[in-house]
This record gives C-alpha cells, structure tokens and sequence, in this order.
C-alpha cells in the first residue's frame, strides 16, 4: 500500500457500542449478545486494530418503559460501563476507553476515584462522558430521588467537573499529596484524595448536550462533544457555533474535538450499499416499532393502527407519561405535521413514514466514496472526527476497519499507527498543567 503525505486535517475516530436504542438490528443471525464480556472485546479490539482514538459505553441508570411495561428496544442485564472498561484495559493496549456516567446521580469524590484508577489501569487512556437527567423516573432509583430541575442540571454538572479535576490536580506531578477543599453551590467537601496523579493528569470529559446549555457546557468543560448533526450543512453550523464560543473560555478551537455519531453502510457499488442500507432499515423499524415510535409522538395508545395504514387525524396528547425513561421529541404536534405531510406527499404507511423520516444511516455507499466524504466532512469543519455506531453487535465494526480505513490511510487522512500511549495523545489535545514525572510518592 503507498501511503501518501498526512494532509493538514487527521480524522479521529471512535467506536460507540451499540443498543439501548433503534439503532441495532436485534433480529439478525450475526447479531450476538449485548451483555456477554466477549462482545465488548471483540468490538474494542476491532477498533484497536483499527487504530481509533476510543471505545465508547453508553448507560442506562433504569430500564426504561412504555405503557408500563420494559421498553422493547432497551437491553436488560448491560453490566456497568466503568467495570467493563476496567476489563478492557487487560485485553487493549492503546485505544481509549470512554465510559458515560451521570452527573446527577453521582459525587465528585468517588466518581473521580474511580475515573482516576481506569486511568492508572490503563496507562492513560480513560475518558467519561458527562451526561446530566431531570427525570424523575430514573431518579426514584436513588437515595435522594435524583431529581434535579432542567436548569440546575447543568450548574451541577458543571461544579461537578471542577470539582473532579480539583480532586485530580490534589496531586502534584513529582507525587506530593495536598489536602483539598471545594465550598460551592451543589458541593462542600473537604478532605484527602488517595489516588495519586495519573498518567494523563485528568481523563479526557466528552459531552453529549446539544441544547444551548449543553453546548455553552461543552465550551467551558469539555474535550470532546459527541454530537449528532448528519448532514454537512447542519454540521458546519454546528462546528461554528461551538468553536466560537472557546474563545470566551480562553480555549483554542483545537482543544475541543467535534465527533459526531455517524452510521456506514458499505457495498461493491453503490446501488448495492443503497440496498443493503434500505433493508437494515426494514430490519430496524419493524412494524411493532413503527407503532412504537408513533406513540412515544403522540403520547398514547396507537395499538389499533396498522402499520400499512395512514397516520390518525388527531394531535399529540401533551405532558404525556406513556413513555417513562425517554424524553419525548421536542415539539410532538410540529413533529407529528412534518410526518403526516411527508406520508401525504410521498404516498407513505407509517412505517415506511418512519423508515423515511428516522434513516439513521449517515454514510452509504463504496469504500472509496464513503472515505472521500468522511474527508469531506473534516476538510470543511463539519466535524474534527466520527464516532461509529454499527447496526450489528459485536462484529458491526469488522467491515469499515478492514475495508475503509486502508484507504483513510492512503489518502492521508488518518494515522498509520498509534504515535502516543494515552488519549489525549491521540485526540492532539492538550495535557494539564504539570503532567511529566508522575510518580507514586506521597507527602506525609
């Protein structure tokens, strides 16, 4: 293979484990299980091989419901994320290892002890994903409910990251131990950090919001915003409008990384990738979920419907509980309009209604196509990166690394090997304040 010259933009790219949502085709032969410690391997070892930059963990603090019963579509039994990767990093050597973990259901010290061990683990390569819930529901699984108002969520949230990296900076980079303190408006502790400085000086923090809050959040704290913005348009927007705020935090546009999630579906010729990404499509919204994502919409009971059959005449029903543990979309009538005028314009069922209006695939066509628009993307700040979500558990990934990141390389868009040991390294972000020379030594 001739490997040409790096251009001046690398792609970065990491690989999120499927489930806990209508992304995976459960129903597949090749489709294994989504709590069996081998499935995780496989697919973080895939992506190793394929030189990304992190593997990828969502979480799910309760199983969700719809009209009182579990979710269909969420995954009973998913062990938790920071153990997993605990594991993971006996059996990888380089890649990084993201777990997500709430920010409302949990405290500064021992999150931050448990963070800062997966890093000494792994020699430097963890990173969390801070999430944040208003819910309720999920909040009756804790002691003090949980229950945050939206607009304090992300104030915690915020001071709960401080406060984490106040935990983690306790420890000087020679090994001197200093007593902390931290008097603030969610959080008054004091005392002794036990775990020394670790070899990244703070794991890297992804955020996943893209409400204004989340991104204002993502300005201020983050390294790495998970985003959601499919096509190049909306992702050059999205790129503006985050990069411009790091100015104010004093940041440089390079010490945030925009990696939007993104699915491939690949073929010999693209006829063939359009095939084939239609029919995973038919797999993913199976008539029972059709009808599923109607009431999760509409806010009620839609069982009598066919699925071939035309959409009700009514509205959503507003403040509806039919769906416990998901937050509804946005604006369910103006929603509920665009998918009743796109039936009526293109002749749809729902199902093919939601097919149509819900394609999660973001990338379709051959390997050299899907490579040149990968590319694309970064050259024209879209994106800095892509975190890949298969359809497929564990071996979804197997294709894209064997088949388009050879050509990723050729063109020089993305690494031939790993040049660093930890994350950051390979994310091109800055280390804190004082990294060199960690040592074990603590100060008496």
């Amino acid at each position: 293979m001739t490997v040409r010259r790096p251009s001046r933009r690398q792609i970065h790219l990491a690989a999120h484990f499927p489930g806990v949502n209508s992304t995976t085709v459960w129903a597949d032969p090749r489709s294994r299980s989504q709590i069996a410690f081998s499935s995780f391997e496989h697919l973080a070892r895939t992506a190793e091989r394929g030189l990304f930059d992190f593997f990828f963990l969502a979480e799910g603090l309760r199983l969700r419901e719809h009209k009182g019963r579990i979710h269909d579509l969420d995954v009973v039994g998913r062990p938790e994320s920071l153990t997993v990767l605990n594991a993971l990093a006996a059996v990888t050597s380089r890649i990084g290892l993201a777990a997500t973990v709430n920010a409302t259901f949990n405290e500064p010290y021992e999150l931050a002890r448990r963070l800062a061990t997966l890093d000494h683990l792994s020699g430097g390569r963890a990173a969390w994903n801070v999430v944040t819930s208003s819910d309720a529901f999920t909040g009756e699984n804790f002691r003090r409910g949980g229950y945050l108002d939206r607009a304090d969520r992300y104030t915690r949230a915020a001071e709960f990251v401080a406060v984490a990296r106040e935990l983690w900076d306790s420890w000087t980079p020679d090994g001197l131990s200093r007593p902390f303190a931290h008097r603030g408006q969610h959080f008054d502790i004091a005392g002794e950090f036990t775990v020394p400085r670790s070899p990244q000086g703070h794991p890297v923090v992804i955020q996943a919001g893209d409400s204004e809050e989340g991104r204002e959040f993502a300005a201020r704290t983050a390294d790495v915003i998970f985003a959601r913005h499919g096509t190049l348009e909306d992702g050059r927007a999205f790129y503006a409008d985050v990069k411009g705020r790091l100015a104010k935090y004093g940041r440089s546009a390079d010490d945030l990384k925009i990696m939007p999630g993104v699915s491939v579906v690949l073929g010999d010729t693209a006829a063939e990738a359009q095939e084939r990404a239609a029919e995973i499509r038919r797999q993913q919204v199976s008539p029972q979920n059709a009808i599923l994502a109607l009431e999760q919409i509409w806010g009620e009971d839609l069982s009598s419907y066919d699925p071939d059959g035309p959409f009700p005449d009514s509205d959503p029903v507003p403040e509806s509980s039919i769906t416990q543990g998901r937050t509804r979309r946005g604006d369910t009538v103006a929603m509920a309009e665009k998918w009743r005028a796109l039936s009526r314009e293109k002749g749809l069922s729902i199902r093919q209604t939601v097919i149509e209006a819900s394609g999660r695939q973001s990338f379709i066509g051959t390997p050299e196509a899907v490579a040149a628009e990968l590319e694309t993307f970064v050259r024209q700040d879209a994106a800095d990166g892509f975190i890949l979500v298969p359809h497929l558990t564990p071996g979804g990934l197997d294709e894209f690394v064997d088949r388009v990141v050879p050509l990723l390389q050729e063109r020089g868009a993305f690494r031939t090997e790993y040049r660093g040991t930890t994350l950051r390294s390979h994310l091109g972000l800055p280390d804190p304040a004082g990294r060199e020379g960690v040592t074990t030594r603590r100060q008496d």
